[in-house]
């Protein structure tokens, strides 16, 4: 039985971590490393493993496995920062307020507005943000000057960015002089807006509309809603979970 070989050999810290809603697993390697997680009082470091008899604290608190799937759809609002370190005046995890211990799935820079899931899952964490994986992400960007159809087509065809990565190909379409929407399959560092720097435009305002099935809607700024069953549904379809 799984459960008998995790009481008898332990389970790996980031996978607990990542069961308690305190982060995903690439998250929980994060928290570690800053110190924030103790094991029976002691300093946990990467590679730890957790027992039954353990006690697990992350930030001072205590933590235990999950078993209720929280998916929030949250409008973060800019000057916002996509992290639960309490440490941070601006996190996220303050903000909201949310009664359960629940993280942000990847980020959304401090500077950019827009939809953001908040969960306790790991799995469903990591498979969103697997690069590999290639899940869509939609933004609407409204940048200083107007558009020319040669900064269209090199967005959409690939950008060479300021560390030599080029990006991937993806849709690009106008819908303003000085707006356009842009579909993502891959989630580099403030990816957009350094696309937007090497071709010479400064990006004013960036809202992220949707991330794999789930949209904005019209969710007002700052709130946040459970999604719906049929969202679960198609979200855990597509990313191959259940």
């Amino acid at each position: 039985m799984a459960g008998d070989k995790e009481e008898q050999e332990g389970v790996r810290l980031n996978k607990f971590l990542s069961e308690t809603g305190a982060a995903s697993r690439r998250g929980s390697d994060r928290i570690i490393e800053e110190g924030r997680v103790t094991i029976d009082g002691r300093s946990a470091v990467l590679g730890d493993k957790v027992f039954p008899e353990n006690i697990v604290c992350v930030d001072g608190k205590e933590v235990k496995r999950v078993t209720e799937d929280i998916i929030l759809a949250f409008y973060k609002p800019a000057g916002i920062t996509s992290t639960s370190n309490p440490n941070d005046v601006d996190n996220i995890i303050d903000f909201i307020g949310y009664p359960k211990r629940i993280f942000s799935i990847g980020r959304l820079d401090k500077d950019s507005e827009g939809l953001i899931l908040m969960t306790n899952n790991g799995d469903l964490a990591d498979k969103i943000m697997r690069s590999k994986n290639e899940h869509e992400k939609e933004y609407v960007v409204r940048v200083n000057k107007d558009l020319t159809m040669e900064f269209l087509n090199k967005m959409s065809g690939g950008v060479t960015l300021d560390d030599g990565r080029l990006t991937k190909k993806c849709p690009v379409e106008q819908t303003g002089p000085r707006e356009f929407r842009i579909i993502l399959r891959q989630g580099l560092n403030r990816q957009i807006r350094r696309m937007c720097d090497r071709l010479g435009y400064d990006v004013k305002s960036l809202k992220r509309i949707r991330v794999v099935n789930i949209t904005l809607g019209d969710l007002k700024e700052g709130r946040y809603r459970d999604i719906s069953k049929r969202e679960r549904e198609e979200l855990y379809r597509q990313l191959g979970l259940k």
